[in-house]
């Protein structure tokens, strides 16, 4: 029987109006699935017109502007049903959910169900919470003590992922989902014992170990930020909806 990293994975990813996950939209979203490492991918993408003025700066990054979301986007309420449904259909096939910084991602789309759909994602999941695999944390844990950073692309570089259109949903999830697989190749001794949900509840204390050791460096580089602990989601705010 394949490991959990050469078998069925779905990856998700989203385009947005800025970062900041209370007050955001999402102007597109994907997600690709694959059975093995030699399947062709399923993708399926969403285009959204937010109903708010995207900002210049967020443009540069993935090149969405308000007129070409006007024309070709549709309207967050039903966008956002048909995501929550498509991650909800992944857990119920039992297909771990890669998500590159979840806690921006599904943060962000748990803000847009409960603005227009009046509901949560864990009301849309139910008894069938996802199992998360967020190669962000993974690397960080598994290969910790490496200088630079830990963007997508740093990630492609590392682990010999080919990454064409960054900034675009469905190349960005694609990539991180191959980063995955990528990974889980590197460190079978450390990961093949581990099922995709016993990744998950690790990866949350991974998660808030690192906030924590964050924190402590900017703090002895002078300055006081906050980085928040919860993964893959944070904590409802009541100003969220």
């Amino acid at each position: 029987m394949p490991c959990w990293y050469d078998g069925p994975l779905a990856s998700f990813d989203t385009e947005t109006t800025g970062i900041d996950v209370e007050r955001d939209r999402i102007v597109s979203a994907a997600l690709v699935v694959q059975e093995t490492p030699r399947s062709v991918p399923r993708v399926t993408r969403w285009l959204v017109n937010p109903g708010v003025p995207v900002p210049e700066a967020a443009t540069a990054v993935h090149g969405l502007t308000d007129e070409h979301l006007a024309l070709y986007g549709r309207w967050p309420a039903p966008v956002m049903e048909e995501i929550a449904r498509a991650l909800t259909d992944q857990s119920l096939a039992g297909r771990p959910l890669i998500v590159m910084n979840a806690p921006f991602d599904l943060t962000l789309l748990d803000r847009e169900l409960r603005r227009h759909r009046a509901a949560s994602l864990p009301h849309y999941l139910g008894a069938h919470p996802l199992s998360v695999l967020d190669p962000r944390v993974l690397d960080k844990h598994l290969d910790r003590y490496r200088k630079g950073r830990r963007t997508l692309t740093d990630l492609c570089a590392e682990y010999g992922v080919e990454l064409t259109g960054a900034h675009e949903a469905a190349a960005d999830a694609l990539a991180a989902l191959q980063v995955v697989r990528a990974l889980g190749q590197r460190y079978a001794e450390r990961l093949e014992s581990l099922s995709p949900a016993q990744l998950h509840t690790r990866q949350a204390v991974w998660h808030a170990a690192q906030a924590r050791g964050l924190e402590a460096w900017f703090a002895r580089n002078g300055t006081e930020e906050a980085v928040d602990p919860h993964w893959p989601m944070r904590p409802d705010l009541p100003a969220a909806a």
